[in-house]
């Protein structure tokens, strides 16, 4: 199993001074940068946004909301976790069981990937018939 990329990437602190000492302050609240880092991941991968446009709220909205069923479905379900390791290999088996296995009503009770798959077969389907 492969180790997940982390960015060593670290905002810089400034020091903005006061009238009796130093105070730091990031030019950006860590949030904020999380979700420009998200964005630009999906524009580099070519993922349209869900819902809404660029820089609005909605797709923040969805990445928090998986955000907080995996921690109420893994995380906190599971836990306490005795290594980096141990979490890392729990959230590689949820993403997996959450894309390939996991039955979704919407969509007829099929896995997601399931239903993407008879979606381009039935695109294919089409353009063959045309």
């Amino acid at each position: 199993m492969s180790r997940v990329e982390r960015s060593d990437f670290r905002l810089p602190v400034f020091v903005i001074y006061t009238s009796t000492n130093g105070v730091l302050r990031r030019p950006v609240e860590s949030a904020q940068y999380l979700f420009i880092r998200y964005t630009e991941w999906r524009d580099e991968a070519g993922i349209e946004p869900s819902v809404g446009g660029v820089g609005d709220s909605y797709d923040n909205a969805l990445a928090e909301t998986i955000n907080g069923l995996f921690k109420a479905e893994v995380i906190h379900r599971r836990g306490p976790w005795r290594s980096f390791e141990a979490v890392e290999y729990a959230t590689l088996e949820w993403v997996d069981w959450f894309n390939n296995r996991r039955l979704l009503e919407p969509i007829g009770n099929v896995p997601p990937a399931e239903a993407e798959a008879n979606l381009y077969a039935a695109l294919e389907t089409e353009d063959m018939a045309a």
